[in-house]
């Protein structure tokens, strides 16, 4: 398998690692080995080891002297950890964006429409992928590169995938509890921060 030139390479390793992770492939505790990564792939070792420090760095995989990088074992406890920061750093996007927001939805109604449709097909996938852009989408809006550097540096994606896939974390409606967002950009409700807070923490893990 070639990886198709479309991000940067590491990129590239790094979202089929993570798919891997996420998939089952690589279950908790399993090793990956970088050489038949590298093999499978068809690329050098080196980009792949780039790509597992960036996952090390986020907690996914672990590394220890004579044993390799192993999938961490992570507990329901480890997934709920990035809820509070997340939470905060929406908060503050909700505030900066609230302006833009308030007139324009449109960035934030092509993922409503396709949970709407994710819901109604329990397709987890979707539900994963357009949940995720929602709120890329909601940080995108406050127009604060610092902010979505952070907020994506949290691997919002793939924990959301395993917080679902591994624990069943799963709301009632993703569609409407997103439409009831848009709702309170869209009449400049003055707590939005606070909705948008307790929205995310509200979709944490319990350990």
């Amino acid at each position: 398998m070639t990886v198709p030139v479309v991000h940067s390479l590491r990129e590239q390793i790094r979202e089929h690692i993570v798919e891997g992770i996420v998939s089952g492939r690589w279950k908790p505790g399993e090793r990956i080995v970088e050489r038949r990564i590298a093999t499978e792939l068809e690329v050098s070792q080196t980009p792949v080891r780039e790509a597992l420090r960036e996952l090390e760095s986020l907690r996914l995989i672990e590394s220890a002297p004579n044993k390799g990088v192993r999938v961490r074992n992570l507990t329901a406890a480890d997934l709920e950890e990035s809820y509070p920061v997340r939470a905060g750093l929406e908060q503050i996007a909700a505030e900066l964006a609230a302006g833009r927001l308030a007139t324009d939805c449109s960035a934030l109604e092509p993922h409503v429409t396709a949970l709407y449709e994710a819901d109604a097909a329990s397709d987890g996938t979707a539900q994963v992928r357009h949940t995720v852009a929602f709120h890329r989408e909601l940080v995108r809006a406050a127009g604060n590169s610092v902010l979505l550097h952070t907020w994506e540096g949290l691997g919002i994606e793939v924990f959301t995938a395993l917080s679902i896939r591994w624990l069943g974390t799963v709301q009632k409606s993703y569609a409407e509890e997103h439409q009831e967002l848009v709702e309170a950009f869209r009449r400049a409700d003055p707590n939005i921060g606070a909705l948008v807070k307790a929205h995310v923490l509200g979709c944490a893990p319990r350990a």
